[in-house]
This record gives structure tokens, C-alpha cells and sequence, in this order.
């Protein structure tokens, strides 16, 4: 056996996650091609390297399959229902930075708050005879955030591709979407409510709560631990 620790399988993120650990003493590396899913963790003994995709760590981590899992806080607690009992955050990477926002028409002169999006959501449905519709990946923290704000009068459509075109596409009449730089937003004539934050996200090193260690990987967990800082 094993301490099992996950990080992202490509791109950016696993460059990125790489190079943090670098800083730290610790050296991560992938084993043969870009489609092998499979790698090493050098500098300190009895940790496995466990290539998979951002959107698949909740998952594993929840489930107790590895011991360690760096993705973005957006995936965790969209991913994981009382997630805080699942999982705990051990260290914020500083990359990876995005707000989930909500984002309306920005012809739509008089919505530019949250009171203002419940207003044409009713103003909408009587017009049109059918909800708003917002588009958006996160369903779980988008519904939570507008049942808090007393926001009604709409429905969340599924957007898994390019979620800023759904409003052109006439699919959508706002989103719900993360957002690092805002451009394609505004390449979409789009514009963020002014109190429409909805959570402010980055990859962060997350620890399961649940993943069984015996008294070598727990000397192993402690000692990597200590290491990162």
C-alpha cells in the first residue's frame, strides 16, 4: 500500500502543479507518453502519482480512492454535498483563479443587480409564458445562490460546452459561468451583476476525510504535510 495523491492529468493545471511541488522539494513526473495516466512522485518514499482530471477528483477523493487531490474549490463543492465532511483544504496553489459569476444581456440596461434578475425573471415569464432560463455547469451552487438571494422565476438549462454563446444562441437568456479575465463575457455582450459573485475558486491541495491510512501512509501523510508547509 500506498499514500495516493491525484493531481490534474494535463494542460496547464498539471504544469502548474507540478512546479508547486517543484518549489517545494518535491518532484512529479509522468511516466511514458501524454496517454499514459500513470507517474511518480520523487523525494519522498511511499507516495503514489495518480493522473486524472480536474472534474474527477471530488469524486475520488469523496470516495476515499486517494489520499490527496489538488482541484479547484468551484468542482469540489459543486461536486460533493456537505463536501466540508468529505474533504478538508490543506493549501491554496495561487493559480487556477476564477469567479463563478452570474452574467445577464448587457443591453439589459435596467438588470444590473440580483432584486433587478427576480423583477425580469417575472416580468419574463408572464411575457413569454415560460421561465428564464439560465445556462450554467454548476447547478447545485447556482441554485443555492439564487434560492438565498429570493431569486425565482427561472430555470437552469445544462451548458457543458461554451456556455458565454448560449445567450446569442438564443438557449439561454443569462448564464451562470466561470470567469477569470471577463473578455469573453464582454466578446459576448455580456456584463456580471453587480452583486452576482457567487464564489471565488482555485486549485487547492485538498485532503480526504474519508481515505483509510494505516500507521506507515498516516507517517508518510504527515511527513509530505510538513514538507509542502
Amino acid at each position: 500500500m500506498s499514500l495516493k495523491l491525484g493531481v490534474p492529468s494535463k494542460g496547464r493545471l498539471m504544469d502548474k502543479t507540478f512546479a508547486w511541488f517543484e518549489k517545494r522539494g518535491i518532484t512529479l513526473s509522468r511516466s511514458g507518453s501524454d496517454r499514459e495516466y500513470a507517474g511518480k512522485v520523487e523525494d519522498v518514499d511511499g507516495v503514489s502519482l495518480i493522473l486524472l482530471s480536474a472534474g474527477e477528483m471530488p469524486r475520488e477523493l469523496a470516495a476515499g480512492r486517494i489520499h490527496l487531490g489538488v482541484t479547484g474549490i468551484d468542482l469540489v463543492q459543486e461536486k460533493l454535498p456537505r463536501w466540508e465532511q468529505q474533504v478538508e483544504a490543506i493549501a491554496p496553489l495561487g493559480f487556477g483563479k476564477a469567479d463563478l459569476i452570474i452574467a445577464t444581456p448587457a443591453c439589459w440596461v435596467d438588470v444590473d443587480t440580483l432584486d433587478d434578475l427576480d423583477a425580469a425573471a417575472a416580468v419574463f415569464r408572464k411575457t413569454h409564458g415560460h421561465r428564464m432560463r439560465i445556462a450554467t455547469k454548476y447547478h447545485r451552487l447556482v441554485r443555492e445562490f439564487l434560492t438565498d438571494a429570493g431569486v425565482a422565476d427561472y430555470t437552469l438549462v445544462d451548458s457543458q460546452g461554451a456556455t458565454e454563446g448560449t445567450v446569442v444562441n438564443e438557449s439561454a437568456e443569462a448564464i451562470a459561468d466561470i470567469t477569470s479575465t471577463g473578455e469573453t463575457l464582454r466578446a459576448n455582450h455580456l456584463k456580471i451583476l453587480s452583486d452576482g459573485l457567487i464564489l471565488q475558486s482555485q486549485a487547492t491541495l485538498w485532503r480526504s476525510r474519508v481515505a483509510k491510512c494505516d500507521p506507515a501512509e498516516k507517517a508518510v501523510l504527515n511527513e509530505l504535510l510538513d514538507r509542502l508547509g
